[in-house]
C-alpha cells in the first residue's frame, strides 16, 4: 500500500497511475478537492484508492492520511511529493518575505517529516518499507532566485539522509525527477514556454525502479535510472 501526496496532477498523478496499474492500493491527497475526486474516480477502475483532500501542512489532515492507510491494511511506501514553490516569480533572498519562506519550509520540510513520523509505526510492520522524498536540482545548485524553494529542498535532502542512517531497516530515497512540463515549472518561469520539458511520465520509470528495485538508501536522479524514457521523449518532441 502506498501513500502519495500531491497526486492530483504532475509527477504525483503520473506515479499514482503507474502504481495503480501494478495493483498497489493507494491513499492520495491534494489541496484541490475537485481535481482529486477526478483522480480517485479514474484510479478506482484499477485499484482500491482513498482520496483525501487537504493540506499536508495541516496536522489533522496528516493524521487522517495515516488512518486511511491503516484501514487499508498497512503501509509499504510513503511518497512525499507535495511541494510549495513560493512566490512567482521567485524573489531573491535579499527580498524574500520571511513569513512566506516559513510557509515554504512548513510545506516542503516540516510536513514531510511529520508525515514520516506518523507513518513509521506502519512502515516498521511492512516486509519492505520505503520512503521516497521528491527533491530538486535546486537543492544542490545555486540558481539565482531559487534560494527559498532550493534551500527548503536542501533541508529535505539532509533530513532524508539522516533518516536513512537512523532507520536502517527502511529504504529511504531522495530523488530528483528533473525538469518537467508541469504547472509548478510554469509558475517558476512565468511567461516562458516550458512545453519543451519532458512530461512527468518520463520520470516515472526511474521512480518505479526505486519503488520495486533493490537500490540502497541514497540520492538518485530519476532519469539516470531510466534514461530510455527521456530518450523516447526527445525522439518524439526534439531536443529541449
Amino acid at each position: 500500500m502506498a501513500l502519495i501526496t500531491g497526486a492530483s496532477r504532475g509527477l504525483g498523478l503520473a506515479l499514482a497511475r503507474a502504481l495503480a496499474d501494478r495493483g498497489w492500493a493507494l491513499v492520495v491527497d491534494a489541496r484541490g478537492g475537485e481535481a482529486l475526486e477526478g483522480v480517485r474516480a479514474e484510479l478506482a477502475h484499477a485499484t482500491d484508492v482513498r482520496a483525501i483532500a487537504g493540506d499536508v501542512a495541516d496536522e489533522a489532515h496528516r493524521i487522517r492520511l495515516i488512518e486511511e492507510a491503516a484501514s487499508l491494511g498497512g503501509l509499504d511506501l510513503v511518497v512525499n511529493n507535495a511541494s510549495l514553490l513560493g512566490p512567482s516569480p521567485q524573489p531573491t533572498l535579499a527580498e524574500y518575505p520571511l513569513d512566506v519562506l516559513g510557509d515554504v519550509y512548513r510545506a516542503n520540510v516540516l510536513a514531510p517529516l511529520r508525515l514520516i513520523q506518523l507513518a513509521l509505526p506502519l512502515l516498521r510492520e511492512s516486509d519492505d518499507p520505503r520512503i521516497l522524498n521528491v527533491t530538486s536540482d535546486a537543492a544542490v545548485e545555486g540558481y539565482e532566485g531559487w534560494g527559498g524553494y532550493g534551500s527548503s529542498k536542501a533541508a529535505l535532502e539532509q533530513l532524508t539522509n539522516v533518516l536513512a542512517a537512523e532507520e536502517p531497516s527502511l529504504r529511504v530515497y531522495r530523488v530528483d525527477p528533473g525538469d518537467m512540463n508541469t504547472r509548478m515549472q510554469q509558475e517558476a518561469f512565468p511567461g516562458e514556454d516550458v512545453s519543451d520539458r519532458p512530461p512527468p511520465e518520463a520520470s516515472v520509470p526511474g521512480l518505479l525502479r526505486l519503488v520495486e528495485g533493490d537500490f540502497p538508501s541514497g540520492r538518485y536522479r530519476a532519469r539516470d535510472l531510466a534514461p530510455a524514457a527521456v530518450a523516447a521523449h526527445v525522439a518524439t518532441e526534439g531536443e529541449p
